[in-house]
């Protein structure tokens, strides 16, 4: 399938903010109001959609398939619409995958952006479209009043510059509920990338969340690994567990057929309540067999903590001795 890849965003475009698992009730105004503030910054003029409302709130803090598609779809449609921001994360985004209209999706290409359980919706469309999707902060994450200039920098790189960048590591990072408190933060030195297996490799960027990548198997929603893939995956703390559950998500990701041809694993860093450290992590890359002969990097920029990077889902990653280069 030919990848398609989305126009870059410049002053003046329409941003539309959907919310395809979690509502927005969870938000604070103060953060929304900061999210608006920088949205405004770059130039770009956000609008909510339809069902992004307080009101859409259920049992399960979220609501219908029918009106979470209703947003994607009237979105995708918007020939105004330069960009869609998800709201937030949460556990339900794989529902709508069977009712999305992606011939729909791939006549209109735009940049669709977020992370966690949007893991599933970016590589559904990327899978089923070709167009390339981003891993990347959602609109509520630029309510963060401190400790988020990492990740505007790297988000403007990807979305409004040359669309692409050199990894360097983040000074600090910080695992706290900003959210909760925005001026009780505790940000930690970053000590840099673990080098689990060293080696080169490039090919195209495929993963996101793990737990939910791996709800992607034996379905059509699940990007091919073919040619040469990096794998790029990370797992919130709940997920994580100590270790063991990401380790046998892991081997269970390894363990599909087309595993062959993933050339190098670049692995987020883990929230503090996983107490997964280099140690850990080393040995639990090394029980799994497939992962023996090519590069595995861990603690990088990305995931469930502050700051992270945005990766293009179906762009393009080189691993040398020294860097990590992106491109979509």
């Amino acid at each position: 399938m030919r990848k398609i890849i989305p126009a870059a965003l410049k002053a003046g475009d329409e941003v539309r903010i959907i919310a395809p698992s979690r509502g927005i009730k969870i938000i604070g105004q103060d953060s929304r109001d900061n999210a608006l503030k920088r949205f405004e910054e770059m130039g770009l003029k956000v609008i909510y959609a339809e069902n992004a409302v307080d009101d859409n709130w259920d049992l399960m803090g979220t609501t219908s398939i029918a009106k979470r598609v209703d947003d994607i779809m009237e979105a995708f449609a918007d020939v105004n619409v330069k960009a869609i921001f998800t709201m937030i994360g949460g556990f339900n985004s794989n529902q709508l995958l069977p009712f999305l209209d992606y011939e729909v999706i791939r006549k209109h290409p735009k940049v669709f952006c977020g992370f966690s359980d949007v893991t599933a919706l970016l590589n559904a469309i990327y899978a089923k479209t070709g167009l390339v999707t981003f891993s990347g902060p959602h609109f509520s994450s630029f309510g963060m009043a401190k400790g988020f200039d990492y990740t505007w920098n790297y988000m403007k790189k990807m979305l409004l510059g040359t669309g692409g960048y050199t990894i360097e590591p983040s000074e600090e990072w910080s695992d706290d509920l900003w959210f909760i408190d925005q001026e009780k933060r505790q940000f930690i030195k970053n000590e840099g990338y673990w080098k689990i297996h060293g080696g080169e490799a490039r090919g195209t960027i495929i993963g996101g969340n793990l737990g939910t990548f791996n709800l992607l198997f034996g379905t059509e929603f699940r990007p091919e690994f073919k040619d040469d893939t990096i794998l790029f995956v990370e797992n919130c703390f709940e997920s994580a567990g100590d270790g063991a559950t990401f380790l046998r998500q892991l081997q269970a990701l390894a363990y599909q057929p087309d595993f062959s041809h993933v050339k190098a694993l670049v692995i987020g860093r883990f929230q503090k309540a996983s107490d997964v450290d280099e140690t850990k992590l080393r040995y639990i890359v090394e029980s799994i067999p497939q992962l023996k002969n090519i590069p595995v990097i861990g603690n990088v920029d990305f995931g469930h903590t502050t700051p992270m990077l945005t990766l293009p889902i179906g762009g393009f990653c080189e691993i040398t001795a020294s860097r990590i280069n992106i491109k979509i």
